[in-house]
């Protein structure tokens, strides 16, 4: 498989991108095919879109000495096929796309992800995990108050019950201890009388 080829795949894709294609699919079909090494599906919002993707990626491609061998559906306003020999390109209305399924008859082959996706994917995915971590330090920040708040709660609980306990066992004994003698005077006073 050539390196020039994989290039000229992934700078044709990102034409496709920049010039808002979308669900740029690009496939390396290796040496899973004998028609071509890749194979680029893209959607066109609109007929005059189709023409405008068309023409960029051929404009583009010339001016790095790539020629269309073949090209298909120029009369088409829903899908138009360019053949650059081991790159074949496949732009469509998204209802041809949906229509035709290329993208299933593609499944076998590998994805290959362009660097601006995988850039804004990357982009987003660093966002997605600010969140997350900012979420989870909000949240264990909160429990860790509240589990330290309510270890402290319990423990001046406890502090506060054993402390009441003594005064109340000490207050008993008191009591316990004066009753006892005003009620042993009482009998004293009554065995005198």
């Amino acid at each position: 498989m050539n390196k020039n080829l994989k290039n000229l795949a992934i700078k044709a894709a990102q034409i496709l991108e920049d010039k808002k294609g979308e669900n740029v699919a690009l496939y390396d079909l290796g040496d899973k095919s004998s028609l071509c090494d890749y194979v680029i599906v893209a959607t066109a919002t609109s007929a005059p879109h189709l023409n405008a993707l068309e023409e960029e990626v051929s404009v583009k491609l010339k001016e790095d000495g790539f020629f269309k061998l073949n090209r298909d559906g120029s009369g088409s306003q829903i899908w138009r096929v360019s053949d650059y020999g081991g790159l074949i390109l496949h732009l469509m209305t998204e209802e041809a796309r949906a229509y035709y399924a290329l993208d299933k008859m593609f499944e076998f082959a590998d994805l290959i992800i362009l660097p601006t996706v995988l850039k804004a994917v990357k982009k987003s995915a660093k966002k997605t995990v600010k969140k997350v971590a900012k979420k989870t330090a909000k949240k264990t920040t909160k429990k860790s108050s509240k589990k330290a708040v309510k270890k402290t709660t319990k423990k001046a609980v406890k502090k506060a019950a054993k402390k009441t306990k003594k005064t109340v066992k000490r207050t008993t004994k008191k009591t316990v201890k004066k009753t006892a003698k005003k009620a042993v005077k009482k009998n004293i006073k009554k065995g005198t009388k």
